[in-house]
This record gives structure tokens, C-alpha cells and sequence, in this order.
């Protein structure tokens, strides 16, 4: 396989900005990927929304909603554009496959990136339209065990940069719990507040209130904001959540969805934090149960770890966040992929001469 600099597309979707201000998981992916590659010496040109500041060649999508089909249609066409006039090596899509639609067919390394649920329709039209010239993959195992069996899959979990989040060894007695994420019910913020009443220990909430979820949120989670046990602090950014983190005794993580990856479980853990989750989704994943943290079927379960805290290592956190969810597994776990649809490529090529 060649070691040769590559020219990579990669794609977003253009909602928000890579990197995000605040919220935005997948944009953070993005960032850290782009810059990561560009370090490495390859030409990365990213389609996204006009005020990235990521690394390599910006081109600002046309149209800004992904839910829009006009908007749609003039990103995949401006995609189009732009790949008829490089030679790109490989397109790299995080955004929706529906960008990709214009180019599908054509004999070019492309990579679809799954973060969130997959469609099983979805993959089997982008491999047949794409006549096997399309690679899949997805961040955890859970999420690939229903479309396995529907073309090429790899298993790139997302990464954290070891240089954001600063490892802390210790923390006070009586250091708080922390939540962070999007307040919705999915997310499960009454449930950390309910996890704090029933052991005594502080909660710091952190994260922002989505509009069309504020009515719950002011239902079920500001009213027991008491502003002593229970905080919320709004949303955080990159060095207020290094902090927020570092300080807490436990990352509180009862979800009720199959939540494919969490990549602040791994932000949690390169502090040095356990993590306390419930069983769904990729959780189990993440977490090594007994190790860095502890996984449960149900809230009582959960509840019950919260005494065993001082049990976990946080050395063995960070030590765990390093080897498994680093910024160089991430660069070198998409290499991998890219590399090798280019020789599937080479070699078809070859083999019709």
C-alpha cells in the first residue's frame, strides 16, 4: 500500500461549523481529523459550513440545512462540481449519503462515515448505486450489527485530543457528579438528578436546552435546580468542559437510547473521570465495566455504583482513553481504509486492462 500524501475530500454536514463553538460532537470529529491529516503531509479540502476553521482547503456549502431537499440537492451538485475538476484520491463523507448521490457511480475511492443511526435501505442503495466503489464505516460495533452483511464495514472509533483534556489524578472529598450533553429526556438529565438525591452527592449539570425540547426541560429538570445539590451551568465550551470534567468524581451517563458512541464518555476518561452509564447502545463499549467505570441494566444498579467510586483508577481512565480513543488511532484507523479501497481500486484497474 502506498505511504504517498494523499488528496482527501472530507464532507460535513452544514449545519454547524468545524470545529462547533459549543455543542457539535461530529464537527469536533471532523476538526480533529482534518488536522490530523494535514499534519501527516496530505491535502485535505473540506466542504462544510462557511465559518470552519479547520485545517486544509475550505468549500462552504451552498445550501444550509441537510432536512431541506433543495439545500440538498445544491450541495451534492456543488460536491459533483468540485470532484470533476480534482483528482481527489478518496471523498470521505461524514455528511448524508444524499451528498454523494451525483458521484456515486463514478470509479472513485469513497467513505461513508456513520455517527449516527444507519438505515439499512440507505446502505444497500449507496453500494449498489456505487458498484462496490463505496466503503462503510462506523464508530462502534453496535451500530454495524444490522447492515454487516450489506458491502465493506471498519470500525474507526471516534478519538479526543490528548493535548484538550488535562489528566487529573485526584480530586476533592466530595467532589460533584457532572451531566453534560443536550438536556432532553433521551439523555437522561432527571435521571442524574435522581441518582444525586438518592446517594447525597452534588450535581453539576452542563449543556444546552434544544428549543423544541425547553418545555420538558422546564418540566422535569429546572425545577429541581436548586442552585446548591443540583447546578446547571448552561453549555461549556472546549476549556470550561476540560475543568468541569477534570474536577468530578463521576461522569454520569443514563441514556435511554442506543446512543452509538458518547464521545464525552472518552472526554470523561481522558481527564482522568469514571463513567457511570447505562446499558445502551455502545455504552459497554466505551466503558470497561469494573475498570473505568460501571455499566448497568437499571437506574437502581447504577445508583448502587455510585458508592463504589473510589474503586476505579483514574489513572487507568486516561491510560484506557490514550490507547483506545486517541487522535492518532483516528488518523491512522481512516488511513487504513483510504489505502486500501485505493488498491482495491489500482487493482480492479488492472485486472480489466
Amino acid at each position: 500500500m502506498t505511504s504517498q500524501p494523499l488528496k482527501i475530500a472530507l464532507t460535513a454536514d452544514p449545519e454547524l461549523p468545524v470545529p462547533p463553538l459549543l455543542y457539535g460532537g461530529i464537527e469536533r470529529i471532523i476538526d480533529l481529523l482534518a488536522r490530523q491529516l494535514v499534519a501527516r503531509g496530505h491535502e485535505v479540502t473540506l466542504f462544510a459550513h462557511p465559518e470552519s476553521q479547520s485545517a486544509g482547503k475550505l468549500v462552504a456549502w451552498p445550501g444550509a440545512s441537510s432536512l431541506c431537499k433543495a439545500d440538498t440537492l445544491r450541495n451534492a451538485l456543488t460536491l459533483a462540481a468540485h470532484v470533476g475538476r480534482n483528482r481527489f484520491d478518496v471523498v470521505h463523507s461524514f455528511s448524508r449519503i444524499a451528498y454523494l448521490t451525483a458521484i456515486l457511480p463514478r470509479n472513485l475511492p469513497k467513505v461513508m462515515t456513520y455517527q449516527r443511526a444507519i438505515s439499512p435501505r440507505t446502505v444497500s442503495m449507496g453500494h449498489h448505486l456505487s458498484r462496490g466503489s463505496l466503503e462503510f464505516t462506523a464508530i462502534s460495533d453496535w451500530m454495524m450489527q444490522d447492515v454487516r452483511r450489506i458491502g465493506r464495514w471498519t470500525m474507526v472509533p471516534n478519538a479526543v485530543s490528548m493535548k484538550t483534556y488535562t489528566f487529573q489524578p485526584k480530586v476533592v472529598e466530595g467532589a460533584p457528579l457532572v451531566f453534560l450533553g443536550r438536556l432532553e429526556e433521551t439523555k437522561g438529565p432527571h435521571l442524574a438528578i435522581a441518582m444525586a438525591r438518592a446517594t447525597g452527592r452534588r450535581l453539576i449539570i452542563a449543556g444546552n436546552i434544544p428549543e423544541e425540547k425547553r418545555g420538558w426541560v422546564e418540566a422535569h429538570v429546572l425545577p429541581h435546580v436548586d442552585g446548591e445539590q443540583v447546578r446547571y451551568i448552561g453549555p461549556v465550551d472546549d476549556a470550561q468542559k476540560d475543568v468541569l470534567l477534570g474536577e468530578a468524581a463521576a461522569f454520569l451517563m443514563p441514556i435511554l437510547w442506543d446512543e452509538p458512541f458518547g464521545i464525552v464518555m472518552a472526554e470523561a476518561l481522558a481527564c482522568g473521570t469514571p463513567v457511570l452509564g447505562l446499558n445502551r447502545g455502545a455504552v459497554p463499549e466505551v466503558v470497561i465495566d469494573g475498570q473505568t467505570g460501571f455499566v448497568r441494566d437499571t437506574l437502581d444498579d447504577l445508583i448502587a455504583c455510585v458508592a463504589r467510586i473510589p474503586e476505579l483508577s483514574r489513572a487507568a481512565c486516561r491510560a484506557d482513553a490514550e490507547a483506545r480513543y486517541g487522535q492518532d488511532g483516528l488518523a491512522e484507523g481512516y488511513l487504513a481504509v483510504y489505502r486500501a479501497a485505493i488498491a482495491r481500486r489500482s487493482a480492479s484497474a488492472q485486472a480489466n486492462t
